[in-house]
C-alpha cells in the first residue's frame, strides 16, 4: 500500500517510500513452512478409525492456522510504510485500526541504527529517532537498508535547512510592512520555526 500523497503539505515531497524488510514477515514463513510439512506427515499416516480422524482433523487444523498467520504478517508488511518526505519522518500501519507518528525533520536531533549479524547479512534493522517532543524516542523496526535512510534522513535535515536560510534571504529589501508579511507567510507554512520567525521579526523591527 502506497502512502497517500493527499496528506503532504504544499511545496513537500516525498523522498522515501518504503515497506518493511521482507523479514517482518519471517516468523509466518517459518511457522507456515513446518505447519505445512507436520499437516502432511499426520495425513500421510494411514490410520484408520477415530484416531485417524482426530490426526486428519488436527492437521487441517494447524495447516490452516499457519496460512491464517502468514496472512496476518502480510497484510501487516502490506499495510505499514515508513515514509521521509522533505519535511517530515512519517510512519504508518494498520489498515481499519490505523495507528501513525510523524516527527518533522526541524525536531529531529539524532539518528541511531542497529543491525544484528542475520540483520546485516539481508540489508534490514532497526532505526532509532530522538527528537523534541512529547515523545522523544521512536524506535521502527525492520527498517530497509537502515544506514542509508539515516543518511538520507541527515541529508533531508541539511536541505530544510538550507532551503530556510534562502527563503529568509529572499524576503529582499522591500519595506519592512512587506517583510514581516512575507515572514508570517513563511512561519504560516510551517518553513520558519516560531524560534525563527521571533528572530527574523526582531531583525526588522530593529
Amino acid at each position: 500500500m502506497a502512502f497517500d500523497r493527499s496528506s503532504l503539505h504544499r511545496d513537500e515531497e516525498v523522498v522515501l517510500d518504503l515497506h518493511p524488510h521482507w523479514i517482518m514477515m519471517g516468523k509466518g514463513v517459518i511457522a507456515l513452512v513446518l505447519s505445512t510439512g507436520v499437516g502432511i506427515g499426520l495425513l500421510s499416516l494411514g490410520w484408520t478409525g477415530l484416531g485417524s480422524k482426530i490426526l486428519n482433523g488436527g492437521a487441517v487444523v494447524l495447516i490452516v492456522g499457519a496460512l491464517l498467520y502468514m496472512a496476518r504478517s502480510w497484510i501487516d508488511w502490506y499495510s505499514t510504510n515508513f515514509v521521509l518526505t522533505t519535511d517530515r519522518c512519517i510512519y504508518r500501519e494498520g489498515i481499519v485500526a490505523k495507528r501513525g507518528v510523524e516527527i518533522p525533520l526541524d525536531r529531529v536531533n539524532t539518528v541511531f541504527f542497529d543491525q544484528g549479524v542475520l540483520e546485516r547479512m539481508v540489508g534490514a534493522g532497526t532505526l532509532t529517532i530522538e527528537s523534541a517532543g512529547e515523545h522523544g524516542v521512536q524506535t521502527f523496526e525492520d527498517v530497509r537498508n537502515p544506514m542509508a535512510v539515516q543518511q538520507e534522513l541527515y541529508q533531508q535535515i541539511e536541505d530544510q535547512r538550507n532551503r530556510r536560510v534562502t527563503r529568509v534571504d529572499e524576503v529582499g529589501d522591500s519595506s519592512p510592512a512587506d517583510e514581516l508579511a512575507k515572514l508570517a507567510d513563511l512561519h504560516a507554512r510551517g518553513v520558519l520555526t516560531d524560534e525563527e520567525f521571533a528572530a527574523q521579526k526582531a531583525r526588522l523591527l530593529g
